[in-house]
């Protein structure tokens, strides 16, 4: 069959089921865009392409399925790198299509000629280029595999703007990924040994075990072998925040009295003391080999598709009565923190405590509500006070810890749940990232909220540096930016909240607009996150 290669590119595409790409518009991509719109493909288009790449990673978090952007040769690839490498670190699969200055002229010097592959290549799964148009769909093909496959992640591929020429060529049907190797069933008997010799058992679980969809093997698991549930990033909502064995304040006195920690699908990185527990053993529950920690001393391990994995756990479980004995413990140590916020939750001072703002939103969202974190301090609340019942519901930018990440994932969970509520919680540095794409959002109709905690100061750093060395520098922003007049100027709803009492009866205004509306909170500048950090 003669097609050209923005025909075939699309065509396997929609074979694999994508139905749509985030772009921004660029000559080198005419072709694929032509080849898109006669397969009514959507094309989103933005005004940045990081927020493209970030709402292709944004999708693939909220479907469970290749997020794909297509970004234009040279600066628009460079524009998505950080997008990109994020998208690497949380293991998200997506499929990044790149225009390429010609390949008949290269090294002229044509416009945007730039060789992507090196650049990409550290931070993505594979990267290639695909030199003739016969090879486009074979190629698409692959890259969409390599990236839905564990452990999963990025995948570049570009095209040269004269191969996007006629082939006479079919397009084969879609391979189909798996879900990992089976995992060794005495690697999942040895671990189900030690749960059941252990007194004072604790599970993490990450983003890897929710891309394998593994929420019901794991609830099994955590439920039959009296097991208490902890989570990060996308591992949230995998077992309820309601749940018996789910829990979420009583973390440190979890991690230090333990016996043994099993973590699944994430790594044993800055987040988790970097494996260190304590005297507790350590077993790590991977979907792939390559990602089981070598830093730490593990007790057991376990590599393969991780929902498997936790169905192979719940047929082994035994129960051990200790294990009770420990659920309630940490159910005490949860109750008792979850009633100590609620001061600082119903806080009626002002300047507005940030947490005022989540005791607000809190008992404003539904179930399935899709929250997402963009910036530091203010944000870091969120991961707190916000409790996640559902899968997929809570994104934050994951262990590459790169801001911008909040309008790129708005847009992507408003196209992908249109009648969910989606909330971003953006600190007012992180916004200046992305405040562009607000536009976009009003361009699509995308309903979402915005909340900012608006502060006048990159918080994060300004507060440590202090305590650090008795001062700061270059952490000022301006006291009481208008945002919500730039919501209001590019088309959005927008509100000014600087009484605590208003806080609440602006966010109903918000939920009830349809478009994107941006709820603009002046802060406490003097507040500061209580945390402990590890840089490294």
């Amino acid at each position: 069959m003669n097609n050209d290669a923005g025909w075939l590119a699309a065509e396997m595409l929609a074979r694999h089921g994508i139905d749509t790409i985030f772009t921004l518009s660029g000559g080198h991509l005419f072709p694929l865009y032509d080849g898109c719109v006669r397969h009514e493909q959507r094309l989103v288009d933005v005004r940045h392409e990081q927020t493209a790449t970030f709402a292709a990673e944004g999708w693939a978090k909220v479907t469970r399925r290749v997020g794909v952007a297509a970004l234009t040769a040279g600066p628009g690839v460079t524009n998505g790198v950080s997008a990109i490498t994020g998208a690497r670190m949380t293991g998200s699969p997506m499929l990044i299509v790149g225009g390429r200055a010609p390949q008949q002229r290269w090294g002229s010097g044509s416009l945007q000629e730039l060789d992507h592959i090196p650049i990409v290549a550290s931070v993505t799964k594979d990267a290639f280029t695909i030199p003739a148009a016969a090879d486009v769909p074979g190629a698409i093909d692959r890259a969409l595999v390599t990236a839905a496959e564990a452990h999963r992640g990025p995948v570049f591929v570009d095209v040269p703007l004269d191969a996007w020429g006629p082939a006479d060529v079919d397009v084969p049907e879609a391979t189909r990924p798996s879900n990992g190797q089976p995992p060794d069933p005495d690697a999942i008997t040895a671990v189900a040994t030690l749960v059941a010799e252990s007194a004072r058992p604790v599970l993490l679980v990450g983003a890897d075990a929710y891309f394998a969809r593994a929420e019901e093997p794991l609830r099994a698991f955590a439920s039959d072998a009296r097991v208490p549930v902890f989570a990060n990033g996308l591992g949230r909502g995998m077992v309820p925040a309601d749940d018996e064995v789910a829990f979420a304040r009583a973390r440190s006195v979890a991690f230090r009295d333990a016996d043994l920690v099993l973590v699944a699908g994430s790594p044993l990185d800055f987040r988790l003391n970097f494996g260190r527990f304590g005297d507790a053993a350590v077993v790590h529950l991977t979907d792939s080999p390559a990602q089981v920690a070598s830093h730490v001393d593990l007790a057991a391990s376990s590599a393969g598709d991780i929902a498997a994995t936790f169905d192979g756990l719940a047929e082994r479980s035994a129960t051990n009565p200790a294990h009770d004995d420990w659920l309630t413990s940490l159910r005490t140590v949860e109750s008792e923190r979850r009633a100590a916020e609620q001061v600082d939750l119903d806080a009626d001072v002002s300047p507005i405590k940030p947490t005022r703002i989540y005791g607000e939103l809190r008992a404003r969202l539904a179930r399935d509500a899709i929250v997402i974190g963009d910036g530091g301090d203010f944000v870091s609340y969120a991961g707190k006070l916000i409790d996640t019942y559902t899968p997929g519901c809570f994104l934050d930018p994951g262990p590459f810890g790169c801001l911008g990440t909040g309008m790129g994932y708005a847009l992507a969970a408003g196209l992908a749940h249109p009648d969910r509520q989606v909330v971003v919680m953006l600190g007012d540095g992180a916004l200046g990232f992305s405040l562009g794409d607000l536009d976009t959002l009003v361009r699509w109709g995308v309903n979402v909220v915005l909340i900012v905690g608006n502060n006048g100061i990159w918080g994060l750093e300004k507060h440590p540096m202090q305590l650090i060395f008795g001062y700061d520098v270059v952490a000022e922003l301006t006291p009481g930016t208008r945002y919500d007049q730039v919501a209001t100027a590019l088309g959005a709803h927008g509100e000014l909240v600087v009484d605590p009492a208003d806080i609440g009866p602006a966010l109903d205004r918000a939920f009830s607009t349809a478009g994107p509306s941006l709820v603009n909170v002046l802060t406490d500048p003097a507040d500061a996150y209580p945390r402990s950090s590890n840089l490294g």
